[in-house]
């Protein structure tokens, strides 16, 4: 039984300040849709809200109010700092059976990530990718050329539809992202041509493009 989580920050959300003070959660683009094609797998929380009890609760109703319904089991969230593998074990214990490979971290951070990896986990530069980790498939870096006729706005259509996300435009004909196959596969059906290098460093930072 998979159990995926995510970081928030950066990953799930972009924080803000509302008017009367108090933490909002904008979700970035495309995480509502991967969540809710994740269906009915188990989803989770694993993020640093800061220090006390006020911080969070602060991002608990932040969690509440951005993602209704999607975060449905507390036992599964789990907020406090990421400084070794520590709240990664605990994620994984919560779980109330699930082995550490088959829990998932979602984020970001590098650093995180390997923690997550020394619990055990598999783990995710980005939500698009929590399906691919689940069924461990690899993520690749890859070089999208654009033929003549579709342009970026194109590409862009394409990939927020597949397994893949942009990473750098290089040329109104050339842009760099990250797939798995079955993204590659779906992007030279639109007609990229797909030039698929090595696996993603999971080491490595991981500059997304701004939408």
């Amino acid at each position: 039984m998979s159990v995926i989580f995510f970081d928030i920050g950066e990953t799930l959300a972009d924080p803000g300040t509302a008017p009367d003070g108090s933490l909002t959660l904008r979700p970035r683009p495309r995480v509502m849709a991967v969540l809710d094609a994740l269906g009915d797998v188990r989803k989770g929380i694993i993020s640093n809200p800061g220090e006390g009890e006020a911080a969070v609760a602060r991002v608990a109703a932040a969690l509440l109010q951005a993602f209704p319904g999607r975060f449905t089991d507390e036992a599964l969230v789990h907020f406090g700092a990421k400084e070794d593998r520590g709240i990664f074990d605990r994620a994984v214990a919560s779980t109330g059976g699930a082995a550490a490979d088959d829990c998932v971290f979602v984020g970001e951070n590098a650093r995180e990530r390997a923690f997550a990896r020394e619990a055990g986990m598999r783990t995710a530069v980005h939500p698009v990718f929590a399906r691919a980790a689940m069924d461990d498939r690899p993520v690749l870096r890859t070089r999208i050329e654009l033929p003549d006729g579709p342009g970026l706005p194109e590409l862009t259509a394409a990939v927020n539809e597949t397994e893949a996300v942009l990473v750098q435009t290089v040329s109104a004909r050339l842009a760099l992202a990250v797939v798995t196959k079955r993204g590659a596969e779906a992007l030279e059906d639109a007609g990229f041509r797909v030039d698929l290098r090595g696996p993603v460093d999971d080491t490595a930072a991981f500059p997304v493009q701004a939408p």
